[in-house]
């Protein structure tokens, strides 16, 4: 049986007909040979009772799955990169696989692509992906979902057999195709394209479109690119801060990477922090420290700024620009509920709350270089301070630094009594995705097709996602 009988296939995105997608078809490759799927996502969708072999029929050559999309469709957007406006982007080394519901909940969900081939917005490239991104971004939305971070997650990764040349990379190296699952594959960028060609009638098929299938709590509104606005901003702001208290620094915060769901998704060039750091920059190329850690919340208003730029095509500029005023608070409330929550503690009121995360970010600041980001709310999950103390970081927290937060913390309790008994804390280490880290488990790939750490990382973070349970 190719799916289970949770399979609900529901095709939605050729509802907003003509001009907004290419039909495309996917790259002829050398070699299919399955190095990661995900059946805990896959169980989502009733496709985890595919065999390999058909697995790698829909992933790897993707045959279409039953009564979804044919052929898939490389969507259009524009989008500012790097806040220069680019007209000439779209999808152009993947395309929207297919669309189905989630069991359970009965939200609409994208399988899409990266590295499956040419397509019209290609341009120059040759619409390929390497073997190491699929790996970074395995291990990426692996992590963020560990820590609570609202993110697209890794569906499948096939490698193709292909040689690729890279600029920034030893070359030739190897190549894959990845399939991720997220909410949606609207970005911003998609209203943007519209809005630069003046189709006011396209920028509301799309908000009709998002409404109905994204927000159908938002169908009754008086202002629905308002509304829309706004949800999408709250959505936004809950994400930044998700990206903050994991110390998660993305990259490329550009507008045709964000989405109007509001997940993360598309990881290249990101970084976890080793060390508090507000100037820290995941890209190289980021000179300037446009999307730096402590900017981050910055350049996502930016971008929303521009989606509400497309909105005013369909709406009132002066409500839109009320719901843009918005964000601030919204960010500075979910910073606060997403550090209590990586602590692992109930909240104790919005004032209370943003006390203890300033005084975390502060002591987090003033523990130097022998505190690392990630190891400090390990220490700390569940509010334990005699545990925190006993562990090897215990003399750092002796300090002076820390005894304003040690005493906004004794109040607290934990948000799920136990949590921290569990043999996950009870190790002197928590799992960390530094760089180091990810180049050594490529290394071991590249070197002699190695899997076993990149195996056991993986299964060492879906152990951290469990003992967190912070996702939702």
């Amino acid at each position: 049986m190719p799916v289970s009988s949770l399979y609900e296939p529901d095709p939605r995105f050729p509802d907003l007909g003509e001009g907004f997608a290419d039909p495309v078809r996917a790259a002829d490759f050398p070699r299919t040979d399955l190095r990661y799927r995900n059946d805990r996502a896959a169980h989502l969708v009733g496709l985890d009772t595919l065999t390999d072999a058909e697995w790698i029929a829909h992933f790897g050559r993707f045959s279409p799955l039953p009564d979804n999309l044919d052929p898939p469709l490389a969507l259009r957007y524009h989008g500012h990169q790097f806040r220069t406006y680019n007209p000439d982007l779209g999808d152009g080394r993947g395309f929207l696989f297919a669309q189905l519901r989630e069991c359970g909940s009965g939200r609409l969900l994208d399988l899409g692509t990266k590295g499956s081939g040419q397509t019209p917005y290609s341009r120059f490239g040759d619409g390929r992906l390497t073997l190491k991104g699929a790996v970074r971004e395995a291990l990426a939305t692996a992590m963020l979902e560990a820590l609570g971070v609202p993110t697209s997650r890794t569906f499948s990764v096939i490698e193709t057999g292909e040689a690729l040349e890279r600029n920034d990379e030893p070359s030739p190296t190897r190549s894959a195709v990845l399939v991720r699952l997220q909410h949606s594959h609207i970005r911003f960028g998609t209203f943007q394209r519209h809005a630069f060609e003046g189709r006011a009638d396209r920028i509301a098929a799309l908000i009709d479109y998002v409404i109905a299938h994204y927000y159908p709590e938002l169908e009754g509104a008086a202002d629905r690119p308002a509304a829309l606005l706004e949800t999408v901003c709250g959505r936004m702001a809950r994400t930044t801060a998700a990206w903050m208290a994991a110390g998660f620094v993305h990259g490329v915060l550009n507008t045709d990477n964000m989405n109007i769901t509001g997940e993360s998704f598309d990881y290249g060039p990101y970084r976890f922090l080793p060390r508090n750091d507000p100037n820290f920059v995941a890209a190289y190329f980021d000179q300037s420290g446009l999307y730096s850690f402590g900017r981050q919340a910055e350049a996502v208003f930016w971008n929303l700024r521009q989606l509400g730029g497309c909105l005013t095509l369909a709406g009132d500029e002066e409500s839109l620009v009320a719901a843009l005023n918005l964000f601030g608070g919204a960010y500075r409330a979910e910073l606060a509920r997403a550090v209590r929550r990586r602590l692992g503690l109930k909240g104790r009121g919005p004032e209370t709350d943003a006390a203890l995360v300033q005084a975390a970010f502060k002591a987090l600041a003033e523990g130097g270089e022998a505190l690392r980001w990630e190891p400090f709310f390990f220490d700390w999950f569940g509010g334990g301070e005699a545990r925190a103390l006993a562990g090897p970081r215990g003399p750092i927290y002796e300090g002076e630094a820390f005894q304003a937060f040690r005493t906004l913390l004794r109040p607290y309790a934990p948000a799920k009594p136990g949590a921290a008994d569990q043999p996950y804390f009870q190790r002197p280490e928590p799992q960390e995705l530094i760089y180091d880290e990810i180049e050594a488990i490529w290394a071991r790939i590249a070197a002699d097709d190695g899997w076993s750490a990149f195996e056991a990382k993986m299964a060492s973070l879906e152990e951290a996602r469990l003992a967190y349970d912070l996702y939702d």
